[in-house]
């Protein structure tokens, strides 16, 4: 028979379930048995099935030690604070709003805080709970602080996770693919089919849902928005050497700055990979400058070039001014740097500014009804918030079994939490039953329950993380009755309660699940999205006006500034809705997907535009072309603000090319700045021919 290979998952969840119950169970059984101290051994159980298997931090066992460490100043006060506020109901159940709310909100923050922040709600919910015993609280500390020093210790000596790869590997990968193409663009061959579809792919592949979860750069730091602003530059610069095509002529001024550009990336790549020296974009800067000092002239000539060779210097430009976006980026990421001189103050704005004030960036800008990040950490403190009440109005005797409940079998949207909600009814139901026969069977004897109780949490922890909502409750029913039965006397009862308890949360949960956004992201995605949309339209016109007419009130910084800050905030909440969209049940990728994507596109698409074109216009030009670029950035912001509705036909962008009476009496110095915001514009309605499903490319008429 030929040997069936177990899954990633399944290898790494039976790894994990072996680190947890060696750290749970070995201090458990000298608590209990030798020191006689029940309140040590159940913090001390509880804390690595918190942290280790209830948190899910990012990474391989050393970062995941890193995590559990850092959070463990934070488990000690939530454990202090919860055995203070047990004194009266109201004051747990304020205090378990507040904490609820304030850890799953910190989830905006990047990938650990979000990972952490169900275990470390758990300390608080196990502390808050009658009965009231502020004497207890150092055993509760040291049971968490033995409970977290093993977990530390299997994390890093008990099959250790292997690290997850960095984003800065892909991104370094990425790189020598555009530097081998660039150099093959220079020769003015295009870009064969084959390759343009490898340099799609991986493109594709730099996605952040296409990453581990331990290394996606989705923190709230200087570090990771650069790595995620190169990523992103990365991609862009992928599918503009994906989209060049053959030259007639060769031109020496482009080829030379696309030798630059391949030079460029291999020197970032070099330094993604641990280089010790980190590039910065001055020399492609300077190469780009000349180019631009240069394009409005033929090669060999001072007479102006051909329409079409503008169009490909133009595109050639576009693509270096990502490569020195990647450069730029990742001399903020790995090099420390604060300023960059000469590149687009509002790109590059995380730069200069202390960690803590992007922290504070990242959640002011997230205090909006409209975030889903916002949405979730309502519903979470809410749902625990009224679990903690209905445990202390009716004096449940294991009442944090509903907020465990509650917290376990949550959902984004009310359907997700009902299917978790029946199976785990299901599961609870079974557990109980099996429970309450070892219970009825063992009579009393804690050997029994202390023999069953390391393989129970092997296959709990092994099955419920993989096997579902059912498995899960079933199985760590079974884990909750052998641990308690050893503490104290009890009988078949507490399966009993176990079962009540859950079924309890449950009701709680779907209910919160019903009435506090019910839909998910599906309802906010297609908002967001609309909204970015509208922010878009101003955006490009007042770019466009900024490029023709700089000076002219249309073109004035502060309405600049603030439509590009206005787009950015609205890209971040529209990409967070759209990550939870695509993770929630049921969502296929023809279901609206494409559209959504396409509107991130655009809206970064615009925003690539607003941060370079005005840098490269040489000032006023002609009326005609005043009047060409007005007229078609008016219509293009029409087409965003009709696409934001998302009709069911799509939106039709009527283009109009630069006529060539403008071409000629527009001076040679300003041509190639005008023909950079005919390009624009035709990216821009290629991204919204996107949306609505036509796939044809728009390409450029400015011939």
């Amino acid at each position: 028979m030929p040997a069936r290979h177990l899954s990633p998952d399944r290898v790494r969840a039976a790894r994990q379930a072996v680190r947890v119950t060696v750290a749970a169970t070995a201090v458990f059984y000298p608590a209990v048995y030798a020191l006689h101290q029940p309140v040590i051994a159940v913090y001390a159980l509880f804390t690595p099935i918190a942290l280790g298997l209830l948190s899910s931090p990012p990474g391989g066992s050393r970062r995941r030690a890193r995590v559990v460490l850092l959070a463990l100043p934070f488990a000690l006060a939530l454990t202090a604070l919860g055995t203070v506020l047990a004194v009266t109901t109201g004051a747990a159940v304020a205090g378990m709003v507040v904490v609820g709310f304030a850890l799953t909100f910190g989830a905006v923050c990047g990938p650990a805080p979000a990972g952490v922040a169900p275990g470390l709600l758990l300390f608080y919910v196990l502390a808050c709970f009658p009965p009231y015993a502020p004497d207890a609280l150092p055993q509760r500390l040291v049971g968490v602080l033995l409970g977290t020093a093993l977990l530390l210790l299997c994390e890093l000596l008990l099959l250790p996770a292997p690290p997850d790869p960095p984003y800065s590997e892909r991104i370094a990968d990425a790189l020598d693919l555009a530097a081998t193409s660039a150099v093959v663009a220079a020769h003015g061959r295009g870009t064969a089919p084959d390759r343009a579809r490898l340099l799609s792919t991986t493109g594709r592949g730099l996605r952040l849902s296409q990453q581990p979860p331990g290394s996606r750069p989705t923190g709230a730091g200087r570090t990771h928005r650069a790595l995620a602003e190169a990523g992103a530059a990365t991609r862009r610069l992928l599918d503009q050497l994906a989209r060049t095509t053959p030259t007639a002529n060769r031109d020496l001024a482009s080829e030379t700055l696309l030798r630059g550009i391949a030079a460029a990336c291999t020197r970032t790549a070099d330094a993604l990979r641990g280089a010790p020296a980190v590039p910065g974009p001055e020399v492609l800067e300077e190469m780009a400058a000349d180019f631009v000092a240069h394009r409005g002239r033929s090669s060999g000539s001072r007479t102006a070039p051909a329409p079409a060779l503008l169009v490909h210097r133009s595109t050639v430009l576009a693509t270096a001014a990502s490569a020195i976006t990647v450069q730029a980026a990742v001399a903020v990421a790995l090099g420390g740097r604060r300023t960059l001189t000469g590149l687009p103050r509002e790109q590059f704005w995380y730069a200069r500014p202390s960690t803590v004030r992007l922290w504070a960036a990242r959640l002011t800008g997230n205090v909006t009804r409209r975030s889903v990040c916002f949405q979730n950490a309502v519903r979470t403190a809410v749902g625990i918030g009224a679990a903690r009440l209905v445990a202390g109005a009716l004096d449940l005797s294991h009442g944090f079994w509903v907020l465990l409940a509650v917290l376990t079998l949550g959902r984004t949207t009310a359907g997700a939490t009902w299917s978790a909600v029946r199976s785990a009814a299901v599961g609870t139901l079974l557990g109980a039953l099996a429970a309450g026969v070892l219970l009825f069977e063992a009579g009393g004897a804690a050997v029994v329950s202390a023999v069953v109780l390391v393989p129970a949490m092997l296959l709990a922890f092994t099955l419920g993380p993989i096997a579902g909502p059912a498995w899960a409750q079933g199985l760590f029913t079974l884990v909750v009755a052998c641990a308690f039965s050893q503490l104290s006397p009890v009988t078949w009862r507490l399966a009993e309660a176990r079962l009540l308890d859950v079924l309890t949360g449950c009701a709680i949960g779907l209910l919160c699940g019903l009435l506090a956004w019910p839909s998910g992201a599906r309802g906010e995605v297609r908002h967001s999205m609309a909204e970015l949309l509208r922010a878009a339209a101003p955006l490009v016109e007042v770019t466009a006006a900024a490029t023709v007419a700089p000076g002219t009130p249309d073109a004035a910084g502060r309405p600049a500034e603030e439509a590009v800050r206005l787009t950015r905030r609205r890209l971040r909440i529209a990409e967070a809705a759209y990550a939870q969209y695509r993770t929630e049940a049921g969502r296929s990728p023809a279901d609206g997907g494409s559209d959504w994507l396409a509107a991130l596109n655009c809206a970064g698409h615009a925003l690539v535009g607003a941060h370079w074109l005005p840098r490269l216009s040489p000032g006023p030009m002609p009326p005609d072309a005043r009047h060409w670029a007005r007229e078609s950035a008016g219509e293009l912001a029409d087409a965003l603000v009709r696409a934001a509705d998302f009709p069911p036909g799509g939106v039709r962008v009527r283009r109009t090319p630069i006529p060539r009476s403008v071409l000629a009496a527009v001076p040679a110095p300003a041509l190639p700045a005008l023909v950079d915001v005919e390009v624009w514009f035709s990216g821009l309605g290629a991204d919204l021919a996107e949306m609505r499903g036509d796939s044809r490319p728009v390409r450029s008429r400015a011939a």
